[in-house]
């Protein structure tokens, strides 16, 4: 001790010479290490660029820097003790003169957007005489390594660097802090092995790095550290085998957190001798073998994680572990899938504790029919047994998991109507039934579960026409995929109702009609498949109001007409249309730009469009004044036409009707001549005397008569007949 005071003297006395400030006295001493943490806390303000908030505005001398806000002072010395900054969304770089503040014990500055590297004087300048037992650095945007240096700190307690961009090892100086109980660096881009100097850590309690890229075993000695209580590994490339004694050499063990890496062998079974082990997660590794059956004795376990390994064997001897978990009070997770086990399903599964929240059971070689078991499980938040081989009917009494968020029974054989229990469920989120064998139509109160985001009830043979019912469910936002079943019908108008959807699935059914205009009500939508069924007309125009809309698939239906112009202006990546009926110039904008992202083969009336797509040119079009006056001369020669006929009938009409008229007058005028016989004319004429004769000719005499009683005068033509 007598050396560290004079070795902290002695570094006092060196920072005092570089500021060439003169020894009076200790008062003066006292005054002047003051002065260095005021100037040293201004320093570390001038590399601030940012302070939204104002934190550091009444930093300044109208106070004590020990009134500054995030600062704290001993009451002895008056110095800088704590340093505590975090989350204020500060930004800039970190002061090398923060070490000149001998007497700090605690530095936070997390959650903040520190940049630049850790500096090398936290530990470089204060050597032996530092008092500094915590750091908090997480949460920032810091760079470079964990400086060498940090391993002088002998009295640190806590270092976390975690949620940053540091990269290079853990630096073999750190085996020094055998006071540290806590080393934070997940979420960083640091690399290599863990150091065998770590065996030095006499005191850690908490060893997390995990998200780096760290690769290697594990040094032996790492698991004699008595003292741990939390390991996290995970996400890296660790490997090798846990240790068969590691129950043992760790008997205060709550958390062993490794899964992500490469570790591999059998899960020893020392570890059911940690009895307080809480959290067991190994999952994403390649360990074989079976689970170890005196799990049970972990009487406080919370979680067993083993997921995506290579563990059982494809029998029904697989399940053996889950007798003695039944002892488990505490277990709130259970995760089995992705690995080998099979047989049936186990009936040892209804023994579990009602404590049971998450159940994963999924990608195994399960068989059998779901068993009714199940339903004494009352708090179970999430059931996955999908990608299995089971068969028979979805139970009944799944409808009786009332807190069910998640329910995954998807790839496996399962047949049958879907039940109408599932809508008892009515604060589930997700519901995946697809490729299985249901069947009938889609039950109606599905409508009751109002807090659905996600329906899949894809490849089945589900038949009958959509339900109305789905599209009261406004809560639908990540998808409903009703793909590849047997749907009749139109798609209902209503489908506009569903405003949050981000994806559509309606592909490969026997859906016909027009696309409902209503379409572009759904303003959300990013993904919409309609193709392989018989929808017909035209594209409906409403699909430009998808603003988001960035993959539609309307190949292999009937659409005709023209494609929709202003689709070239959505912000689509990907656009098939082919094998309708559509016709006339495909767009050159937009989406339609990219050949490799639009599909449109099978519509043989299509022309135009960019030179890949490798269509027939379009006719050259005329222009609108040409059109225009195309279109007038064809009205005015109509009308001129229409005009001659017209004026052609009229007068046909009116010349035969005159011809009628005349004849019918020269008709009734003869008829009304009177009838006189020859010898009346020799009367009239006085026997044709040449008093009354008027004229005569080469044809024959005119004679004028009187007949009697109607004192008319006539002129009688007498023919000369013999003159040839």
């Amino acid at each position: 001790m007598k050396l560290q005071a004079n070795l902290c003297l002695a570094a006092i006395f060196l920072l005092l010479f570089s500021f060439k400030l003169p020894l009076f006295s200790i008062s003066a001493i006292h005054a002047l290490s003051n002065e260095t943490d005021r100037l040293a806390l201004l320093h570390f303000k001038q590399s601030i660029t940012s302070d939204p908030f104002g934190i550091l505005s009444s930093w300044n001398d109208s106070v004590s820097f020990c009134n500054w806000p995030g600062v704290t002072c001993g009451r002895r010395h008056a110095r800088v003790t704590s340093l505590d900054l975090q989350s204020h969304n500060l930004k800039g770089s970190l002061s090398p003169h923060i070490g000149n503040l001998t007497f700090l014990q605690f530095i936070s500055l997390q959650n903040n957007s520190f940049s630049g590297e850790i500096p090398q004087q936290i530990g470089y300048f204060l050597m032996n005489c530092s008092k500094l037992k915590k750091i908090w650095l997480d949460g920032n945007k810091l760079i470079g390594d964990i400086p060498k240096e940090i391993g002088t700190l002998v009295k640190l307690e806590t270092l976390a660097v975690n949620n940053n961009n540091l990269t290079g090892g853990i630096p073999t100086s750190l085996g020094n802090l055998s006071s540290l109980w806590q080393f934070a660096a997940q979420y960083n881009h640091l690399s290599g092995n863990i150091p065998d100097e770590i065996r030095g850590l006499s005191s850690l309690k908490r060893f997390n790095v995990g998200a780096n890229r760290f690769f290697g075993t594990i040094p032996s000695s790492f698991y004699n550290l008595s003292s741990l209580k939390m390991i996290v590994l995970t996400l890296n490339q660790f490997n090798g085998n846990l240790p068969p004694n590691i129950g043992f050499s760790l008997p205060n063990l709550q958390q062993l957190i490794v899964g992500g890496n490469e570790f591999f062998g059998t899960i020893p079974d020392s570890l059911s001798n940690v009895s307080r082990l809480q959290i067991i997660q190994l999952s994403r590794n390649n360990f074989v073998g079976s689970v170890p059956t005196n799990f049970g004795n972990l009487l406080e376990l919370q979680w067993l994680q083993l997921r995506e390994n290579n563990l059982g064997g494809n029998s029904s001897y697989d399940w053996g572990f889950l007798t003695s978990l039944a002892n488990c009070s505490k277990l709130e997770i259970l995760s089995l899938e992705g690995n080998n086990f099979g047989g049936a399903f186990p009936d040892s599964m209804e023994n579990l504790t009602r404590q049971l929240q998450y159940l994963y059971l999924g990608g195994n070689h399960i068989h059998g029919s779901i068993p009714s078991s199940l339903e004494n499980l009352i708090n179970l938040n999430t059931l996955t047994v999908d990608k299995n081989l089971l068969t028979g009917d979805i139970p009944e009494h799944l409808g009786k998991l009332g807190k069910l968020q998640l329910l995954a029974l998807r790839r496996n054989k399962l047949s049958r109507k879907i039940p109408s229990s599932l809508g008892n469920l009515t604060q589930l989120l997700r519901l995946y039934l697809s490729k299985n064998k249901l069947e009938g139509s889609i039950p109606q109160n599905i409508r009751n579960i109002k807090s659905l985001l996600l329906l899949d009830l894809s490849n089945n043979n589900l038949s009958g026409e959509v339900p109305l019912q789905v599209f009261f469910l406004p809560s639908l936002s990540i998808l409903l995929n009703f793909s590849h079943n047997f749907l009749i019908g139109r798609l209902p108008d209503e489908v506009g109702k569903l405003k949050n959807v981000n994806t559509l699935y309606f592909s490969s059914n026997n859906l016909s009609g027009e696309i409902p205009g209503t379409i572009g009500d759904c303003s959300s939508l990013e993904y919409l498949y309609l193709q392989g069924n018989s929808f017909d007309r035209n594209i409906p125009s409403s699909l430009v109001a998808l603003k988001g809309l960035v993959y539609l698939d309307l190949s292999l239906n009937n659409f005709s007409g023209e494609i929709p112009n202003d689709l070239q202006n959505l912000s689509l990546q990907y656009l098939n249309i082919s094998f309708n009926h559509l016709e006339g110039e495909v767009p050159t904008g937009g989406v339609f730009q990219n050949a490799s992202a639009v599909f449109v083969t099978g519509n043989s009336k299509l022309c135009g469009g960019v030179k890949e797509l490798q269509l027939p040119k379009c006719p050259v079009k005329e222009t609108k004044q040409k059109k225009r006056l195309v279109l007038k001369i064809i009205i005015i020669t109509v009308c001129v036409v229409i005009g001659l006929l017209l004026f052609s009938f009229l007068f046909a009409f009116y010349w035969r009707t005159m011809s009628e008229k005349k004849s019918s007058s020269t008709l009734s005028r003869i008829e009304f001549l009177p009838k006189v016989t020859y010898k009346k004319l020799l009367e009239t004429t006085s026997g044709f005397s040449l008093e009354n004769l008027i004229g005569s000719g080469s044809f024959g005499s005119v004679y004028k008569g009187i007949l009697d009683g109607e004192e008319k005068i006539v002129a009688v033509k007498v023919l000369k007949l013999q003159k040839k």
